[in-house]
């Protein structure tokens, strides 16, 4: 069971990494830039060898990760119940190439939703370079914990989402992705074997290894900086989404935008909502 006070004082390890331009690279090919061979906006991206290349800045997401510190038995958390239901992020700097970034973790919220019902926690991290002490950005998740309600902690107040424009959306750009997606994300660190082992896909109720959910996030990412800023990383000051149900390698994403930022998308083939609630925030160019 949870220890509510012990959750939040809990000491997260910093993490640190360096980034090259061939992660940055890695990165942008792991949520799909490159498909297009003629397509040379999309291929600044994953070009590590041309000066100037730009980062995704959503790509904080996978940057200077923090160890499994949530699998500490001390904490009480059921992990193998553990789902990822929103994340948000702010970026504040465009991220360096060739530096070193560190990435301080905290609990500042959690929520108990009751006996049987699971409890939310909610994560802050901070993305900063490990020399100057720049922040670069600001993520925040909410884990919705499925195996822990009823510990006795506080029922709210619950974090509020977007609420999407009521009327047809202003674009929509379909991605496509490959069956061998998950394996490729994965490499950026996330070697959870859900999205590798059938044998453990089976298990938890899936008919093949799913795709990351936050590779589904680098996808609408795109999707957003394809239409709405012109390709253009500077623009995006923002990122905000619920995750809804996962995506199969080889399925269509259909991103569903409105001018204002907010997005959905859904597994076009299945037609399945597998992102809500999605709100991007951009600067003027």
């Amino acid at each position: 069971m949870i220890d509510l006070q012990q959750l939040l004082g809990h000491p997260i390890p910093q993490g640190r990494q360096k980034l090259s331009r061939k992660d940055a690279a890695l990165y942008a090919l792991s949520v799909g830039f490159g498909q297009d061979p003629l397509d040379t906006r999309q291929l600044a991206f994953v070009d590590p060898v041309k000066p100037g290349m730009p980062i995704l800045p959503f790509m904080a997401v996978v940057l200077a990760p923090n160890g499994p510190w949530i699998a500490d038995p001390a904490l009480g958390i059921d992990y193998g119940r553990v789902v990822h239901g929103e994340q948000s992020m702010q970026f504040e700097a465009p991220l360096p190439a060739d530096a070193e970034v560190v990435a301080n973790l905290r609990v500042v919220h959690v929520v108990d939703k009751g006996e049987g019902k699971g409890a939310l926690m909610v994560t802050e991290k901070e993305l900063l370079d490990a020399v100057s002490g720049q922040r670069y950005a600001v993520l925040h998740s909410t884990l919705f914990l499925r195996g822990n309600g009823g510990f006795g902690g506080p029922s709210g107040p619950v974090p509020a989402v977007h609420a999407l424009p009521e009327r047809a959306p202003d674009h929509t750009v379909d991605l496509p992705t490959r069956s061998e997606q998950a394996l490729v994300y994965r490499l950026n660190g996330d070697f959870n074997p859900l999205h590798a082992d059938p044998a453990v896909a089976a298990k938890a109720g899936f008919s093949q290894p799913i795709l990351h959910g936050l590779c589904t996030l680098g996808l609408c990412g795109h999707a957003l900086l394809r239409t709405l800023c012109g390709y253009d990383p500077a623009r995006l000051s923002s990122l905000s989404l619920r995750f809804s149900a996962p995506v199969l390698p080889g399925d269509t994403v259909r991103v569903e935008l409105w001018n204002d930022g907010s997005f959905r998308a859904r597994a076009l083939e299945r037609d399945t909502l597998v992102i809500n609630n999605g709100k991007a925030g951009m600067r003027q160019p």
